[in-house]
């Protein structure tokens, strides 16, 4: 074959030689193909045909010759798509000294293996919502333009907060505390309007606030709201004026339903969402992306016997941690959209598969699990022309197992092959 599969390390040189030959003809043969989760049909002995990275024809049976990829003894599914990273670092005891410590190129830097990372467990297409605006945007578009490995991303530079809110800063001398504040601050209505298209100026590609209080941040605040209605309405009016949807990191009741209220688009965790939340879910058309991992992997550190967590932050994380599930269930019973998110960087990048079981363990079916990574969260991030599924004229963005997951959903922890726009960035 003359595709080449680009790998851990590769040189740059090859990653090149690689995307020149997207251009050729190549022939994936599969076994067992879910091209479209929305209808969840497996059909067998399939043969997708792919040129200039796009997907151009699905056929029954074994055809073409030259560039063929077999996967005729795999489950063939679209690129896996995670709603909610944080692709510059990774959480632990380092995270306030790096913030004092570490300019944002070395953020950059830091986020190239864990997108890589990401990209080579299956997810082709990710959401960041929430790192620093320069550096988030620098990987972003170094992946566009093809000089970093990873998954395309849809950026939401730093989160807006409230001041003294959790996007603030804390626990540092007041000079320190002024001199490391973000441009993303705002109190009152006008003010956060200005934050606003401030962000979309840097180049956001959507936008991310927290309504409510947050179980990583060291403010003793709790975890309910924090902007008002106001503001809240400022924010979302401004944001669709531009055309950018608006997610809101939330965990409290009354966060969750003012942020709904206002016209948001999403939520994510949404550990106390109530019957009154749900009907505001419904009503708005609004999604969850519960980020099950996130709580699971908080509440594993705070019953650590040496727990690197505040006291503030360890009461927190045992009091939302293992709600999360419990609060997906509600919302999937009453009929609430869900996408796929982690909040990686919580846990480790490259796990994000590991979310799918916790969804599964929260009652959706696998299919539904499946289809939350993959036409939800393409619906809900406003790319279902160009993710979610495998069809002529869409990105050739595709991911292969060995194991049916609708089976065992855990066979996507374990990928074996992953195409991005026609280049193969993992072969069985």
């Amino acid at each position: 074959m003359k595709w080449r599969v680009i790998l851990t390390g590769v040189s740059l040189m090859a990653v090149a030689t690689s995307t020149a030959a997207v251009a050729e003809m190549t022939f994936i043969h599969a076994g067992h193909l879910m091209a479209d989760p929305a209808t969840g049909e497996v059909k067998q002995e399939q043969t997708i045909t792919i040129e200039d990275g796009r997907v151009i024809a699905i056929r029954d049976g074994y055809v073409g010759e030259g560039n063929v990829v077999d996967l005729t003894g795999q489950f063939v599914l679209p690129g896996l798509i995670d709603a909610h990273v944080h692709l510059l670092h990774e959480n632990g005891p380092g995270d306030k000294l790096a913030r004092v410590t570490k300019t944002p190129a070395d953020w950059a830097i830091d986020g190239v293996p864990f997108a890589r990372k990401t990209l080579l467990a299956g997810f082709t297409t990710v959401a960041n919502v929430g790192d620093e605006n320069t550096s988030i945007y620098a990987l972003r578009d170094g992946i566009m333009e093809g000089k970093i490995i990873g998954p395309r991303v849809i950026a939401a530079g730093n989160v807006i907060s409230p001041h003294g809110g959790e996007g603030d800063v804390y626990g540092y001398r007041t000079d320190v505390t002024k001199a490391i504040a973000r441009p993303n601050l705002c109190s009152g209505a006008d003010d956060c309007r200005r934050v606003v298209r401030q962000h979309i100026q840097f180049g956001a590609d959507m936008v991310k606030i927290v309504a409510t209080g947050a179980v990583l941040s060291d403010a003793d605040a709790g975890v309910d709201q924090q902007f008002t209605a106001d503001e809240l309405k400022a924010i979302v009016e401004t944001a669709h004026a531009f055309g950018r949807i608006v997610t809101a990191h939330a965990h409290g009741t009354a966060g969750i339903n003012a942020f709904l209220e206002a016209g948001g688009n999403s939520i994510e965790h949404g550990t106390y969402l109530d019957d009154s939340s749900i009907k505001l879910f419904r009503e708005k058309g609004a999604y969850l992306v519960p980020t099950l991992l996130a709580g699971a992997t908080v509440t594993k550190w705070a019953n650590m016997p040496d727990t690197w967590l505040s006291p503030a932050t360890a009461k927190k994380a045992l009091e939302v941690g293992p709600k999360m599930v419990g609060a997906t269930r509600r919302a999937h019973e009453g009929g609430v959209k869900i996408a796929f998110g982690t909040d990686s960087s919580v846990s480790p990048h490259g796990e994000n598969a590991r979310e799918f079981a916790l969804l599964v363990e929260a009652g959706l079916t696998p299919l539904e699990a499946i289809q939350a990574a993959t036409v939800n969260a393409a619906n809900h991030l406003r790319i279902a022309a160009e993710a979610g599924r495998i069809a002529p004229g869409m990105p050739a963005d595709i991911v292969a197992v060995k194991e049916n997951p609708l089976k065992d959903v855990k066979s996507l922890e374990r990928v074996i092959f992953v195409m991005k726009a026609g280049a193969v960035y993992r072969e069985p």
